[in-house]
């Protein structure tokens, strides 16, 4: 006995000019995902206390006023505010992380 297996294949959209290359691409990823939009605007409205590191290892502490495209105004107490260029910025995070893990701020 001899068991013959049919080969089922999915039916393929017809090909026109150019359009079968385009099929298979992978959609480039979008360039702006907001992610970072949502953070600021979340921290400005919670007026979040929050400390930013300069690539120069300085520490900043205050909370965000507003942001653009290059730099954020960082507002602090009993100091001026500051408007940073965010390519001076290495990171930032939230004051209670460091209370959270049991360190003192500088």
């Amino acid at each position: 006995m001899t068991n013959q297996r049919k080969l089922i294949r999915p039916e393929r959209p017809e090909k026109k000019d150019g359009q079968a290359r385009s099929m298979r691409r992978k959609q480039a990823p979008p360039e702006q995902t907001n992610a970072e939009e949502f953070y600021y605007l979340k921290q400005m409205a919670a007026r979040t206390p929050m400390v930013v590191v300069l690539t120069n290892d300085e520490e900043l502490r205050g909370w965000i006023e507003w942001y653009d495209k290059t730099s954020i105004k960082f507002n602090r107490q009993k100091e001026p505010n500051l408007l940073i260029p965010k390519h001076n910025i290495r990171y930032m995070y939230k004051e209670e992380e460091l209370r959270k893990r049991g360190r003192r701020p500088r």
